[in-house]
């Protein structure tokens, strides 16, 4: 697929930075090009450019036959500009060796590659599923607890005062920069204005614009700097304004964060933790580029963690183990964040129910956290779903005497599949409360889970409609509702 002469040389020219264009199939060219851009980026402290014209040999597979689609003699140029033929070509100039060694050396490094080839067939070959998975085994919880634990206080994490979500996340990520010289924080607009919900405020501040670091509104770009943190062995912590918002760049989870374990057998790693502000129910700032729950695409992703806090006494827990298992196991976690429960304080007027005071404590990857003991059904929920909920069950004890339990997921990959099935069986009947769409949302694991692993129960579900969300009123249409989950419940009983 040639792209039209000059085309590459002339877009990259209108980019503004120092560009040099070299032929790839001369060595010589290619290390003084590269010199002058690597002494003007020192000297400048500014991005430069290396343009190399190169080719590429072969079809794209070994059932693409060039020959069914380019002529011979174009076939015969791009051979004349071999860059390993190039690089003889110089040596044999500069006198450094003769054509024959060349051709000797060339032949010797063929058989050598030959021998190691035919070496690897005797090696065995994978014999389960669980080999081929061993990648993407669970990380050494006991490792992680100790990990975790040991970020709390070292930063500002250990004040006593009660926190809303918001400020639990920024306190917490004060911690693992304080503890951890290799973290870094980056995104839009998360250094100097904090974030657009003030989350990450004050943080550049305490630790600098090299530690907290604002990005270009490009979130391929904002992923791939943290591929490239982390491969370096540092900690990045991106964020991504907005759940839809990683949609243009998912691919650097899927594609490129991670497989990098996997398909080295754990040689290699990407850990990261990716800050997502998520979901739905914002007031007077709408529209589905801005309350979007759409986390299919990150529960279909093998060995990725996706964190759902909605408290902020599981927020700051659950962050450190986040942080705690990317250097522990180099795991990648998706952290999402409610943007409607950032800056909540109560569950009804006046309680202070939804603040915390920071705690030392660990939250296991995979586990739940109840609230209450009924015994009439469980209401299993998270996110938001977990307001919701807990407003519904006062209502149910108040209204009609239905007494329920309510299980915070917490976790929505892996899922607290033990919690899951310890609620459902001391109720007998089951709820499942999903804030995302009724297709492709995580009710449809839950329901999955609890049939698979032989709950007899009565099951039932709730959830937001297949709509994206609408502006304004119209989104509380098609979203999940308080009076959704109490009429639910009272089916079930």
């Amino acid at each position: 697929m040639p792209s039209p002469k000059g085309w590459v040389a002339d877009r990259v020219g209108r980019m503004g930075m120092e560009v040099e264009s070299v032929d790839g199939d001369d060595p010589a060219e290619v290390l003084a090009a590269t010199s002058r851009l690597s002494g003007h980026a020192r000297e400048q402290c500014r991005p430069a450019l290396l343009h190399l014209r190169c080719v590429r040999y072969l079809g794209h597979a070994g059932s693409d036959a060039e020959a069914a689609y380019r002529t011979t003699s174009d076939v015969r140029a791009d051979y004349e500009r071999d860059p390993i033929v190039g690089a003889g070509r110089r040596l044999v100039d500069a006198g450094e060796c003769g054509g024959t060694d060349l051709v000797e050396w060339y032949l010797s490094q063929r058989v050598e590659i030959r021998e190691r080839a035919l070496a690897l067939l005797s090696e065995p070959e994978f014999e389960s599923a669980t080999q081929v998975m061993a990648p993407l085994a669970a990380p050494d919880e006991a490792r992680v607890a100790t990990h975790a634990t040991a970020f709390h206080g070292s930063g500002r994490g250990g004040s006593l005062e009660p926190l809303t979500l918001a400020q639990t996340v920024n306190a917490t990520l004060s911690d693992v920069l304080a503890a951890d010289e290799g973290a870094v924080v980056f995104g839009e607009d998360v250094g100097r204005k904090g974030g657009v919900y003030g989350v990450t405020r004050g943080l550049q501040k305490e630790f600098g614009d090299a530690r907290v670091v604002d990005t270009l509104l490009d979130e391929q770009s904002i992923l791939g700097l943290a591929l490239g943190i982390a491969v370096g062995g540092g900690l990045p912590i991106p964020e991504i304004q907005y759940l839809a918002y990683l949609h243009n760049a998912e691919d650097q989870l899927r594609g490129e964060a991670a497989t990098l374990g996997f398909f080295s057998q754990g040689q290699y790693a990407n850990p990261m933790v990716v800050r997502i502000a998520a979901y739905a129910y914002q007031r007077g700032f709408g529209g589905h580029f801005h309350n979007d729950h759409a986390v299919g695409v990150l529960r279909d992703i093998p060995g990725l963690v996706v964190a759902s806090p909605a408290h902020p006494a599981d927020a700051g827990p659950m962050l450190r183990t986040c942080a705690a298992a990317a250097r522990e196991h180099g795991t990648v976690s998706a952290f999402l964040e409610p943007i409607a429960r950032y800056h909540t304080t109560d569950l009804f007027d006046g309680d202070g129910a939804w603040l915390a005071r920071p705690t030392a404590e660990h939250a296991p990857i995979g586990s739940g956290r109840v609230h209450g003991d009924g015994t009439d059904a469980a209401v299993v929920t998270r996110g938001n779903g977990l307001w919701l909920s807990l407003r519904a069950q006062r209502r149910l004890a108040d209204e009609h005497g239905v007494r329920v339990r309510v299980l915070d997921l917490r976790w929505l990959a892996p899922l607290p599949i033990a919690d899951l099935l310890t609620a459902a069986d001391s109720a007998g009947r089951v709820l499942v409360a999903d804030e995302t769409r009724r297709s492709g949302g995580v009710g449809e694991g839950v329901v999955t889970a609890l049939v698979e692993h032989g709950f007899t129960g009565r099951i039932g579900r709730v959830s937001a409609r297949d709509s994206f969300v609408p502006l304004g009123a119209a989104a509380h249409l098609v979203l999940l509702s308080e009076d959704d989950i109490v009429a639910g419940v009272l089916r079930l009983v």
